[in-house]
């Protein structure tokens, strides 16, 4: 009894700092979650509108709050619409329970034997799909491939791809820093507003990319373009050396995450001038 005692007693000091950092790190957890999603846009919308009811309950304008309670109920309706995509991200992450795991890419001499093979590929126009995972679990379609387990090399890859064999037409995956499998079916987009030009490959990267966060490296048969999708959105035809800098921010997972995803927006804007950019509307 007097062990329990102590260890009760010492319990009433560890307990606010076990609550403080359980909550902050669920904050964090959150947070994260919301700026991968593009839903911090939600997120936003609200806040403002909440400011506004706030103004308008402070200074007692009554016309305004009665507009803002009328429409609230329809709000939240068109919020539900129009960010459909990025609410079910959320509840699939949730579903899979990934979101505790450590992330595991591929180092930077790992991503030149890839963009290496890549640019082989390229120049003999061949085509090539490889999936880069990010937390979201992607065993579904690793099952629906051959499963290799090897370490990754250029060469490898490009045994894969180059011939007409029964793994070319499929995507590989890359998780654990090692091909894990290939010849791997993946979901075809559902946007609807898809270029007509853009052929299977490239529909199976965005609608990857619709349903988890992960990313994704193509390369195109008919005219060789090198191509990398990501959160739902194609970057396509960039050179090499767009590619190893924007993968490498891409999977830098951490803190960096959503520094990497500004500067991608910022960078890709800047091609759009002499570049084909597909992104949802």
């Amino acid at each position: 009894m007097e062990l329990m005692q102590r260890f009760l007693s010492l319990y009433d000091y560890i307990r606010p700092v076990l609550d403080v950092a359980i909550l902050a790190f669920l904050l964090y957890k959150a947070y994260d979650l919301l700026v991968k999603t593009q839903a911090v846009q939600l997120i936003k919308g609200a806040g403002i509108l909440a400011l506004v009811y706030g103004i308008a309950l402070f200074f007692k304008l009554a016309t305004l709050q009665w507009l803002l309670t009328t429409l609230a109920p329809g709000l939240f309706i068109a919020i539900a619409i129009v960010f459909q995509p990025e609410l079910r991200k959320i509840i699939i992450r949730l579903g899979q329970g990934d979101l505790f795991r450590p992330d595991h890419k591929p180092h930077i001499g790992q991503l030149e034997a890839v963009i290496t093979a890549a640019e082989i590929l390229s120049q003999q126009k061949r085509g090539m799909l490889v999936v880069f995972p990010g937390r979201i679990n992607v065993k579904n379609i690793i099952d629906t491939g051959t499963r290799i387990n090897a370490e990754i090399s250029s060469s490898l890859i490009v045994a894969v791809f180059e011939f007409d064999g029964p793994l070319h037409d499929g995507a590989m995956v890359i998780q654990g820093g090692r091909i894990a499998a290939a010849g791997c079916f993946l979901p075809l987009s559902e946007q609807q507003d898809i270029r007509k030009s853009f052929g299977t490959r490239h529909r199976a990267s965005l609608g990857m990319t619709e349903q988890s966060d992960a990313v994704v490296l193509v390369v195109s048969e008919e005219t060789g373009a090198i191509s990398l999708a990501y959160d739902a959105k194609l970057y396509y035809d960039l050179s090499s050396l767009e590619v190893s800098r924007k993968l490498k921010e891409l999977l830098d997972r951490g803190t960096r995450r959503g520094a990497a995803q500004k500067e991608l927006s910022l960078e890709t804007a800047s091609l759009n001038e002499d570049k084909n950019v597909f992104a949802e509307p």
